[in-house]
């Protein structure tokens, strides 16, 4: 992977994250009224109250002014006060962002061990077992990140007894037993789309040239799908892969509003509900940089998997 590359991918980086700074940002100058009554979530304030909002928050500055002061704070993790919460945003996010963090890591494990390994064997084995995974792959596509919570808080929590319902739970193993149910919810759509893409990947490359002249040449099966097969169908399965991953960023708010987890997701519901504008910004920022981040780390590991994305970046 060349320097110039990389330089290109940090570049867009930095240039996607600005802008989006920017858009979130621009949002409450945006807003119709006085941008001090959104932030303080529009409830009626005082004459004094208002002017101190705007001192704070430095609302009389000029639009760019006041954003690149914001965004000067945000990098140093000062995203200012919750007036709704009547405290630090950033310490309304810290003990939130480990949970939302934990959830994301889960549910990309689910997605990777289960997608890739149904994909795979599909692809490798036809018959009955291809057209089961297909058809159920199929079904589980369409099948919505709240409606698959009710039916596994149905199942496993009230018929079964089998996990809890409500909460993150506290310590490693008891988090990881609380997020299960909320991880397989929030998983569950994607483990089928990446399990269709792996599938038509490895199929691709069985019916490569190179695949039966290493059969013709003797070696074993298992090592021609091993050294060839699944080397070669790494560079749309990871990129799919990890599109998923990103869109999961998104997909914790239904998941944690359903399972009452006190996280990012369902902390962006309440505080828009409450027009908390403050919060918002700051998860929104937090959320939209994670997405960028892992679309730009995507692209790194394609190019390291297929080094003709390189050459087609400097062409």
């Amino acid at each position: 992977m060349t320097a110039r590359f990389i330089a290109r991918r940090v570049a867009a980086l930095a240039a996607t994250l600005l802008a989006a700074s920017f858009l979130i940002y621009a949002a409450l100058y945006l807003s119709p009224g006085d941008p001090a009554t959104v932030l303080a979530g529009g409830a009626r304030m005082t004459r004094s109250t208002l002017e101190q909002i705007h001192r704070e928050y430095h609302l009389d500055d000029p639009l760019f002014v006041s954003y690149f002061r914001w965004l000067t704070h945000a990098l140093h993790g000062d995203f200012g006060q919750s007036l709704v919460y009547r405290e630090s945003v950033a310490d309304l996010l810290s003990p939130r962002i480990g949970t939302t963090a934990l959830l994301v890591v889960y549910a990309t494990v689910l997605i990777l061990l289960a997608g890739i390994g149904l994909g795979i064997a599909a692809a490798l084995k036809e018959g009955k077992l291809d057209t089961t995974i297909v058809v159920g792959t199929t079904v589980a596509m369409g099948a919505p990140t709240f409606v698959m919570a009710v039916l596994l808080i149905t199942i496993f929590a009230n018929s079964l007894d089998w996990f809890p319902v409500f909460g993150s739970g506290s310590g490693l193993g008891d988090r990881l037993w609380h997020l299960t149910l909320p991880a397989v919810a929030l998983a569950f759509s994607y483990v089928a789309y990446v399990a269709q893409v792996t599938r038509a990947a490895v199929r691709e490359e069985l019916r490569g040239e190179y695949v039966e002249t290493a059969r013709g040449r003797g070696l074993p099966e298992r090592f021609v799908v091993r050294r060839h097969v699944l080397r070669n169908a790494m560079g749309p399965i990871s990129t799919v892969s990890g599109l998923t991953v990103a869109g999961l960023i998104a997909g914790t708010v239904v998941a944690e509003q359903a399972f009452g987890i006190s996280g990012l997701g369902s902390l962006l519901v309440d505080s828009a509900a409450k027009k908390d504008f403050a919060v918002v910004q700051a998860i929104a920022l937090i959320m939209v940089a994670a997405f960028v981040i892992v679309n730009t780390l995507v692209d790194l590991l394609s190019a390291v998997l297929d080094p003709r994305l390189m050459r087609k970046t400097r062409s």
